[in-house]
């Protein structure tokens, strides 16, 4: 196990699972320059890291995050707004190009740019206590983060919109009957489920799991055409690799299969 704590960012690497802790409490975990740099460089870590095979996003205290820091907002100038939303751009386009797994684990709110985070997130595993809410119009804004992005084509433009000019809070339940959360937990087992999970993904055929996030993210600016070359392209390079081997082995032998043995060779 590795374990790495900064101010605003907490990072524990065990048995192939990257955990991020979002760690300003006391500020419902609301982004700092500080913590924007250190998710960065977790997901260019996570990148180049072998043994990483899933990472879980989550929050310290009583809540996922509640996204900028409103105490901060009305200080900047349009430059550093600029400069500050380009470093969120920077870690929301390496989450997506994360060939890996993305958990956001929501508990107590997620809101504005936090929610948008979970957005960019593969999957999201939520508390029952959870709340979800896109706050930006209260303040005057528009949402950042690559919400006009997700949301719409998540739930259609109507309904983005809805819930983008209201910022009225959604539950759990309502977020999860909409398609925007997978799963709900109850909040005194979530940490046990979230890490069940996450080591379900991380025994999983990581190279498969990365083919099947890019192709899948680009399905919806891309024709079939394109959606059926990219999948001919993928599987002709996936029938190469171990984790293809270990399968097609596993199977012929009636047993589950171990992918999560390269975690091993990785390591040594």
């Amino acid at each position: 196990m590795k374990n790495t704590q900064s101010e605003d960012l907490i990072i524990t690497i065990n048995a192939g699972i990257m955990h991020l802790t979002l760690n300003r409490p006391e500020s419902l975990n609301a982004f700092s320059p500080e913590m924007m740099e250190a998710l960065i460089n977790a997901f260019k870590l996570a990148k180049n890291d072998k043994t990483i095979r899933v990472v879980v996003l989550s929050g310290s205290g009583r809540s996922f995050s509640s996204g900028g820091d409103v105490k901060t907002m009305g200080k900047k100038a349009p430059l550093e707004a600029y400069d500050h939303i380009g470093t969120l751009n920077e870690l929301i386009l390496l989450m997506r190009d994360l060939e890996k797994p993305i958990i956001a684990a929501v508990h107590g709110f997620a809101a504005g740019a936090g929610f948008n985070l979970a957005l960019a997130s593969d999957l999201i595993l939520a508390a029952d206590n959870s709340k979800f809410a896109l706050s930006f119009s209260r303040v005057g804004l528009i949402s950042d983060g690559g919400g006009l992005y997700f949301l719409p084509r998540l739930l259609g433009p109507y309904l983005a919109k809805e819930l983008l000019f209201s910022a009225e809070p959604i539950t759990a339940e309502k977020a999860h009957a909409l398609g925007i959360v997978n799963h709900i937990y109850p909040l005194d087992d979530f940490q046990i489920k979230v890490n069940e999970f996450a080591g379900k993904l991380a025994l999983g055929p990581t190279i498969a799991y990365g083919f099947i996030k890019k192709i899948t993210n680009q399905s919806y600016n891309s024709t079939l055409d394109e959606i059926l070359e990219l999948e001919r392209i993928a599987q002709a390079s996936l029938i190469t690799t171990e984790d293809h081997e270990e399968g097609v082995q596993a199977f012929k032998e009636k047993r589950q299969p171990n992918f999560g043995k390269t975690i091993e060779k990785a390591q040594t």
